[in-house]
């Protein structure tokens, strides 16, 4: 039995920050998918997974982000890319996280920086949730398998009461590792047809559908 929805925040409730990306390497001259590519380069310990554990400053992390462009061959202002990220919240999911929280418990799993946390345009959607686990706050990150331990004793169930949605597949593979239902978001409708399945009770009012 489901007893808690986790969501990610950015590509989940907010709007995907990949399209803005896009935008910024076709006006840059830089190649499709550059930004991305960078930040999956070592992903253990490089400048982005650095900023989301709280190990740097934000401005030790520009600097260290632009040298990493650099040497993957490109230029890049890491202070307007970091602009980027912030996205528009997602009606028919925000409604979803309500429904949920009504019934179920609910869980935020956010990787992010100190300066981006907690902005007063997220507070009502903040307030939805029994927990939220940000990675600047504790340390560790998703995919790291700890951060999902975490979020489930936080909320005291079982990582297979719990269903997860994530728009990143190596940020879904370690939850479903560890027992959950993962849901990964691509369409945001297309991805609450399947958490209406796993919930077993309607997430949108029939005209939204």
């Amino acid at each position: 039995m489901i007893r808690a929805v986790l969501f990610d925040l950015g590509g989940v409730i907010l709007t995907s920050p990949f399209d803005a990306f896009a935008r910024y390497e076709a006006e840059r001259g830089l190649p499709a998918g550059f930004i991305r590519q960078v930040n999956a380069t070592n992903p253990l310990d490089n400048a982005w997974a650095h900023l989301e554990r709280g190990d740097v400053t934000f401005d030790e992390f520009c600097d260290r982000f632009e040298t990493e462009a650099r040497q993957a061959g490109g230029e890049l202002d890491a202070r307007q890319v970091m602009a980027l990220l912030a996205g528009d919240v997602r009606p028919q999911m925000l409604e979803a996280v309500h429904r949920c929280h009504e019934r179920l418990k609910t869980g935020l799993l956010t990787n992010n920086f100190v300066s981006d946390a907690h902005s007063p345009r997220l507070e009502d959607v903040l307030a939805l949730f029994d927990v939220v686990v940000e990675s600047s706050r504790v340390g560790i990150r998703k995919p790291d398998p700890r951060f999902y331990e975490l979020a489930c004793d936080s909320l005291g169930v079982q990582p297979v009461e719990a269903v997860f949605l994530d728009d990143l597949g190596q940020n879904l593979k370690p939850a479903r590792a560890m027992g959950m239902t993962t849901i990964k978001v691509d369409d945001p409708d297309v991805a609450l047809d399947e958490l209406e399945k796993v919930v077993v009770f309607p997430l949108r009012t029939q005209s939204s559908k």
